[in-house]
């Protein structure tokens, strides 16, 4: 009789027999692996993590230095500007005294280096006096700093905005103050100006890296001066930018990790708001110059350990091969089918909700009022649609900004939503600032209660909106009722277009109230959508 016994029976059973074995010298090789590895993984994050900490000691003390420099010119500056208004208002501006005063602005710009130029205005804007050799005759009642210093009495230092000087065309920082009559009237505006430029040397010794930064902005966000220097991002708003929101979460002085908004580059950066003077200063320096060395040596010794791991591994990857192929599909299947799953919801509620309040977007609004229409047709049950609008939104975004703004209509969704108690009901954005709701089996009176009873929920909030008269955000809404008639066709954007020709009516009689059509004769007449 043949030998029925297949030639790998034998392996089959020395395999079996010997697994105990092999699993325990694999165990132990991933072991060994596993603490090399951990070794140098803990090796080269505490090297990352000290390299990182060394620089963010180094980038502090240097905006530290930077800070104190910039306080040091402007204030060689105003000390200049405060003999020069002293002088004005103690000796007049006599011919005499204006012509004293002309010799000493010129001798102060040439010994002083941080001056660019030296200025005297008079009450209209006129100038008086001037250090150029050829003065030039023109008026600067317009500019920013002459403005204030007309509309504020303080007598302190003011910086300006960056402006091109009329007189040498160069991006100059104006430094000014205040100059009172006898009587403390507004008498004029003396003015000392620092090139722009000036910074980019006073800053150029300081090293950053090749891709580092120094930047110098007031603490409203206008840039004064950035290094490498651009001349069109002088005196550009920055306050949206990472520093200027680390300012505002952590205070006068801070370090952190940030991608610039400007290049995009990540940097370590450091600021300092200085002490008596509207300014901040920041420098930075590139995460890819801080790490490049000790990348090159953690790459080294990441291949020497891989190189190891490798022949450790290779030991026992023939034993496990098949059993980790069947393993990792299995794993990969899994995950793919979760992943799809999760891919899935996600779409339906990208699909269906408004990013920004969360409840249902516009799309999903119009499915459902198409729907709830046709329902209400076919059952001749009513069906109420709601239209609200924020009132006076724009004036909110305009003194409080898009965040607080974005916050607002946050708040106005979560309560619309809130105060529906009906899981039939539907809250949505619109668009923009309006807001739609969707009342099934609802008649006039009950969409107008509705109505009523969201605008007072949104009032109860109390968000404080000081350019709306009532003090607080509030809603002025239309409500526009269908009663559903058997076979009578109604489109859906007529049925929207009621609703917000009754919204501009509550916005045209004074907003934060509701028009609907209990109270809507002189609309055109709608079939269907009135008693």
């Amino acid at each position: 009789m043949p030998n029925s016994q297949s030639p790998l029976t034998p392996i089959l059973r020395l395999t079996a027999e010997k697994r105990p074995a092999v699993t325990y010298a694999i165990w132990l090789l991933v072991l060994f692996g596993v603490l090399l590895v951990g070794a140098q993984a803990w090796s080269a994050w505490s090297a990352r993590q000290s390299r990182l900490a060394e620089h963010a000691v180094a980038t502090s003390n240097m905006a530290g230095a930077l800070a104190s420099q910039a306080e040091s010119t402007v204030r060689i500056v105003d000390t200049v500007l405060a003999g020069v208004v002293e002088r004005i208002e103690h000796d007049g501006m006599t011919p005499a005294a204006a012509d004293r005063l002309h010799s000493h602005v010129r001798n102060m710009v040439k010994e002083v280096k941080q001056l660019h130029g030296l200025f005297v205005y008079g009450a209209d804007g006129s100038w008086l006096v001037t250090s150029l050799e050829r003065p030039v005759a023109g008026n600067n009642a317009d500019r920013e700093y002459f403005q204030y210093h007309r509309n504020n009495p303080g007598r302190g230092v003011h910086i300006g905005k960056p402006v091109r000087s009329r007189s040498s065309g160069v991006w100059v920082l104006p430094v000014s103050r205040r100059v009172d009559r006898p009587d403390g009237s507004f008498g004029g505006v003396a003015l000392g100006t620092i090139r722009i430029a000036f910074f980019a040397d006073l800053y150029g010794s300081f090293d950053v890296g090749k891709d580092g930064v120094i930047f110098l902005a007031r603490d409203d966000g206008i840039l004064l001066y950035r290094r490498p220097f651009t001349d069109s991002l002088v005196g550009t708003d920055v306050r949206d930018g990472p520093v200027f929101q680390m300012v505002r979460r952590s205070g006068s002085v801070g370090t952190a990790m940030l991608r610039s908004k400007i290049d995009g580059v990540v940097r370590l950066y450091s600021y300092r708001h200085l002490d008596k003077l509207p300014l901040i200063v920041a420098t930075a320096q590139s995460k890819q110059d801080i790490l490049e060395e000790w990348q090159q040596s953690t790459l080294l010794m990441s291949g020497v350990t891989l190189v190891v791991v490798v022949l450790l591994v290779g030991v026992g990857t023939r034993l496990v091969r098949q059993i980790m192929i069947r393993d990792e599909l299995d794993a990969e299947l899994r995950i793919a089918k979760a992943d799809l799953q999760e891919r899935n919801r996600e779409l339906t509620v990208l699909a269906t909700n408004d990013g920004l309040t969360g409840i249902a977007n516009r799309r999903h609004f119009e499915d459902t009022l198409r729907l709830e229409l046709k329902r209400a047709r076919r059952t001749g049950v009513a069906l109420s649609l709601l239209l609200f609008d924020v009132d006076f939104f724009k004036k909110y975004n305009d003194r409080y900004g898009h965040v607080a703004g974005d916050d607002c209509l946050r708040q106005v969704a979560a309560t619309l939503q809130a105060k529906l108690v009906r899981p039939t009901d539907l809250a949505a954005r619109y668009g923009g600032e309006e807001f739609a709701v969707i009342l099934p089996a609802t008649g006039q009176v009950g969409a107008r209660y509705v109505a009523e009873r969201l605008r007072l929920a949104l009032m109860d909030l109390g968000i404080v909106h000081a350019d709306n008269p009532d003090g607080v955000a509030t809603l002025s809404g239309g409500a526009c009722t269908y009663h559903g008639t058997h076979g009578e066709e109604i489109d859906p954007d007529t049925f929207v277009r009621r609703a917000d020709a009754l919204l501009y009516r509550a916005k045209a009689n004074g907003r934060n109230r509701i028009c609907s059509d209990l109270d809507s004769s002189s609309l055109p007449a709608q079939p269907s959508l009135a008693i």
